[in-house]
């Protein structure tokens, strides 16, 4: 670790208290001059450092610069053995993750960005990720599942994003299968697993869980302005919410992840779900077909029934789905739901 990282997650560490110059100096074993010379560095790039003579060097509580250090603070139980690769710009973590976990990258690796030139949703989708409003992040995992059972990597990573942000907001978040996040009718949050197969024995070799929140962002694309959203209008200028916010999401991903297998979480999931009991539109490539949502079953397939009474489990690589607004105040089928 560099002297400027060292001396930074000692203010990190001691946030909102004076910390003496002689003191890191001699923890670090430089010169005060060194230390000074550090904190002129940080306070360039625009952290909020206040040099309080006879007292020392303080980080106020306001600052919110994301990155490794800013999110240590916050994370607990198994999530400390995270390794925390944070940067300001990416093409995509996604990416960067998929090929860091090819080149055997360790279970609990995660890419974290402020910023993605080329962020990516489902089915080929972009996901729009501007500079220092939202939260990019890329998990890495290894998990003893088979193709079959992915989708619940997705549908647990959703439950443990939003226990995250209602951890800080004090606010509700509902999930729409299978892996968009919303508040107040806005969608905040989109997750996108990857997977690669291990052809030998059925299993995943390695999946990535990417997770992508507008924090504070405002000014979305014309194609998404209507159903776009985040989970602060004005971000709270108190706290790091940018850091805590990452960090309440790792520690709920580590708890999470590590019991996949035994779908507790999916009752959760069911409670937060906004589909089930709706009139949907089903699409399936070119043809769009209307069903009522009836159930997630035990391995997060979304259980739809059709006009003819004929079910269907879907999963998320088959089809998208679109609430039916029209079909919703009347009845859709010949039988009373």
């Amino acid at each position: 670790m560099e002297l400027k990282e060292q001396i930074l997650k000692i203010l990190e560490e001691n946030r909102g208290k004076s910390i003496s110059g002689a003191w890191m100096a001699k923890k670090l074993f430089v010169t005060r001059s060194a230390v000074w010379k550090q904190i002129k560095e940080l306070q360039n790039e625009g952290y909020e450092i206040e040099a309080v003579p006879n007292r020392g060097y303080s980080l106020k509580p306001c600052n919110d610069i994301l990155t490794a250090q800013s999110i240590i603070p916050y994370l607990k139980g198994k999530a400390t053995g995270f390794i925390l690769d944070v940067r300001k710009t990416v093409t995509s973590t996604n990416t960067i993750a998929k090929e860091m976990a090819a080149n055997g990258a360790k279970e609990g690796t995660v890419i974290i960005a402020t910023h993605q030139t080329e962020g990516r949703g489902r089915m080929g989708r972009t996901f729009y990720s501007p500079a220092s409003t939202g939260i990019y992040m890329s998990l890495i995992l290894r998990p003893k599942l088979s193709l079959e059972d992915s989708l619940l990597i997705t549908t647990g990573a959703a439950v443990a994003v939003a226990k995250a942000i209602e951890e800080l907001t004090h606010r509700e978040v509902q999930i729409k299968w299978v892996n968009d996040l919303f508040m107040d009718g806005k969608k905040v949050c989109g997750i996108l697993t990857e997977a690669s197969l291990n052809v030998e024995n059925g299993g995943l070799e390695y999946a990535v869980v990417g997770i992508g929140i507008n924090v504070s962002t405002r000014d979305f694309p014309d194609d998404i302005k209507e159903v776009a959203g985040s989970i602060f209008s004005d971000k709270p200028k108190d706290q790091p919410v940018t850091s805590m916010l990452a960090a309440y999401v790792l520690n709920n991903l580590a708890e999470t992840m590590d019991n996949l297998t035994d779908k507790s979480y999916l009752e959760d999931y069911k409670k937060r779900s906004f589909l089930l009991g709706k009139n949907i539109n089903v699409l399936k490539g070119d043809k769009v077909l209307k069903a009522r949502a009836l159930d997630i079953d035990d391995r997060a397939r979304l259980i739809v029934e059709y006009p003819d009474s004929t079910k269907e489990a879907l999963t998320s690589g088959e089809v998208s789905i679109r609430i039916d607004m029209q079909d919703n105040n009347k009845y859709l089928y010949n039988k009373n739901f």
